[in-house]
C-alpha cells in the first residue's frame, strides 16, 4: 500500500526538494512505520521531525485528512487505504 507523505517547503530540502514523498507501507501500516520509511529514506528529515525517543517534536504536526494525528492516536494511528499525511511545522511570530 502507497501512502503519501506532503512536506513543507522548509522541510523539502531535506527530501530532494520533494513537495510529496510516495511511501511504500506493509502490512497494516501506522504513522511509525510511515515516518520510519521516510526517515529510512531521507535521513536528514529524522532530527526535523521526531526526537531522540522516536516521538514527534512538539512543533510538528501531522495530520491526516483534517484530523491531527495526536487528536487520534499519534505515532499508533493506522492508515487507510491512499493514506495522505500532511507534515505542517508549528509557526510562531509576533
Amino acid at each position: 500500500m502507497m501512502v503519501a507523505v506532503r512536506l513543507p517547503t522548509v522541510l523539502r530540502p531535506f527530501a530532494d526538494g520533494a513537495e510529496r514523498v510516495e511511501i511504500e507501507a506493509g502490512g497494516e501500516p501506522t504513522v511509525a512505520s510511515v515516518f520510519a520509511a521516510l526517515e529510512a529514506q531521507h535521513p536528514a528529515l529524522r532530527r526535523r521531525l521526531t526526537d531522540e525517543q522516536g516521538a514527534i517534536r512538539r512543533h510538528v504536526n501531522v495530520y491526516l485528512g483534517n484530523d491531527n494525528i495526536r487528536d487520534l492516536d499519534g505515532l499508533d494511528t493506522k492508515l487507510p487505504d491512499e493514506a495522505e499525511l500532511l507534515i505542517l511545522p508549528s509557526v510562531a511570530g509576533g
